[in-house]
């Protein structure tokens, strides 16, 4: 790991502030939901710059790695995903019973619109952010491999706060320690996105999705 300096660290410090907690701050203070998709790609950006620039690394061959996608790297997340599907289920019919596969009624095809587009346009982002730079970037604050599992579920639960509601940050901060932990194990983008893709467009089938959607931002307002 390469050793900073002082000034160095206060920089990185500064960049953490900014990306980590002043801009996901200023979203939720001006209620800026509605334009989430603006902040991540242009933060999904900055962090795509930083690797390919800075780092100097082959996107697809150092930070995609599509042959990690085994079936034996594939099959636990199967199991879990199965798993939690199931505690979905079981949590919208106690908490929110109205919802139970709402979308699946009210607009069965965008249901498969989102299917697709999903992974490429929210869960690829969030995944290169939250992992891929997360943890190369701020390795030297957080040194140990649980240390930045955790904190890389954290400031993507806060990330989350933006949808003014606790079932977001909180089923973030769940999904972020998985998917920091498949990530700190394989270092694989295209397998994190996979998984982070499952989960997400599980959250829209069940009916969770209502809660990660500016839409009910507007309604609560």
């Amino acid at each position: 790991m390469k050793t900073l300096s002082r000034l160095g660290y206060l920089l990185l410090a500064l960049e953490f502030l900014l990306l980590c907690v002043c801009l996901p701050s200023v979203i939720i203070y001006n209620v800026w939901a509605r334009y989430m998709f603006f902040f991540l790609w242009g933060a999904a950006g900055y962090c795509l710059l930083h690797i390919i620039v800075f780092r100097r690394k082959d996107f697809f061959k150092d930070i995609w790695k599509w042959d990690v996608v085994t079936w034996g790297n594939m099959k636990p997340i199967l199991v879990r995903w199965v798993f939690a599907v199931i505690a979905m289920i079981l949590f919208v019919y106690f908490y929110d019973p109205d919802r139970m596969f709402e979308m699946t009624r009210s607009r069965p095809y965008f249901l498969f619109v989102l299917f697709v587009l999903y992974p490429i346009l929210s869960a690829l982002p969030q995944e290169l952010i939250f992992c891929s730079f997360f943890f190369h970037r701020y390795a030297p604050f957080f040194r140990h491999k649980t240390t930045r599992i955790i904190m890389s579920a954290v400031v993507f639960a806060y990330a989350h706060v933006l949808y003014i509601n606790a079932i977001a940050p909180t089923l973030s901060f769940i999904g972020g320690l998985i998917f920091a932990q498949t990530y700190a194990k394989t270092r694989s983008l295209a397998l994190v996105t996979i998984e982070h893709s499952l989960y997400g467009n599980a959250l829209f089938l069940v009916g969770l999705g209502w809660y990660f959607y500016s839409g009910a931002v507007v309604a609560s307002h």
